[in-house]
């Protein structure tokens, strides 16, 4: 693998990793298998590329990205919780929407962003230019991300979204309305990735209805690669976990797909297999680890 591969595939870690801490905030800390993600990355890429193309300042088109992936969130937080849905046929039922939703607001499957200014044209007004400037603004704002999730999750309404994930019963005999909490969670989860969809939309210079197909996969994946690499923990840990989880798992697929037998050579189409491959040898490795320590 070439430089300028590791760094690319360096910036898509980043890039995807404020995803990842998305993922991990549901299915880790709120114990809510959410697949909502599918539907709000493209979500936050179409309403980021359509304000961007209106005249609004990139830095505002990432603020509405993330409102309408929170108002995702809603959507499946309250069809589970006030509708009785099973958060996962909730979430299907959301990423679904989601699809048209996307191509109405869009006026159709793409938008280009080619001419337009965009997050990445402000590191040269910084003093930043060269191919350093793309992962240092993802690695900045990916940190940013990973630091508040960690402070938020410390502070008291963060504890009771902890608190909801592991003992929903608990918290509610304390007095906490779980639906809210839930709503919350679910919400900032999808504000995340919508912010995530919007940068890899104005990094790429288009966004397409089709560009989150996979993104839960993705997430869980790189969750499950960074814990058995960097360990569990609490919170912190975790959360940092995520982050190098989500850059290791961009490296190994930019390391897999390099890799060439005689005729054989991974492509871009067995993404998905590597992928499977990659998620299974994580989540053994700690199952193995065991035996072969065991005295």
């Amino acid at each position: 693998m070439s430089w300028y591969a590791a760094i690319g595939a360096v910036e898509q870690g980043l890039l995807y990793g404020i995803m990842v801490i998305g993922v991990y905030l549901t299915f880790r800390v709120l114990d809510f298998p959410d697949l909502t993600v599918d539907g709000s990355l493209p979500l936050g890429a179409a309403v980021s590329a359509v304000a961007l193309t209106h005249g609004f300042h990139p830095l505002a088109a990432l603020g509405l990205a993330m409102s309408a992936g929170f108002l995702a969130g809603m959507v499946t937080a309250l069809l589970n919780t006030k509708l009785q849905i099973l958060h996962l046929l909730a979430s299907i039922l959301t990423m679904i929407a989601l699809y048209s939703i996307n191509i109405r607001i869009m006026d159709g499957p793409n938008v280009s962003l080619l001419g337009v200014s965009t997050m990445l044209d402000v590191m040269p007004d910084l003093g930043v230019t060269g191919y350093w400037s793309a992962p240092l603004l993802f690695g900045l704002l990916a940190i940013s991300v990973t630091v508040f999730m960690i402070w938020f999750l410390h502070t008291e309404l963060g504890l009771a979204v902890l608190a909801t994930g592991d003992n929903a019963r608990m918290i509610t005999a304390q007095g906490v309305n779980t639906h809210h909490i839930i709503m919350l969670g679910v919400g900032l989860s999808n504000a995340m990735v919508a912010l995530s969809g919007a940068l890899v939309a104005q990094n790429q210079g288009a966004a397409d209805v089709n560009m989150g197909v996979g993104t839960i996969i993705a997430g869980l994946a790189s969750v499950i690669v960074g814990e058995t690499l960097f360990g569990r923990g609490g919170i912190t840990r975790g959360c940092i976990a995520a982050l190098l989880g989500s850059i290791v798992y961009r490296v190994a697929i930019a390391l897999a797909l390099g890799i060439k037998w005689g005729a054989f050579a991974f492509t871009p189409s067995d993404l998905n297999l590597i992928t499977a491959l990659l998620v299974v040898g994580a989540l053994v490795t700690p199952i193995l680890k065991k035996k072969w320590t065991r005295p």
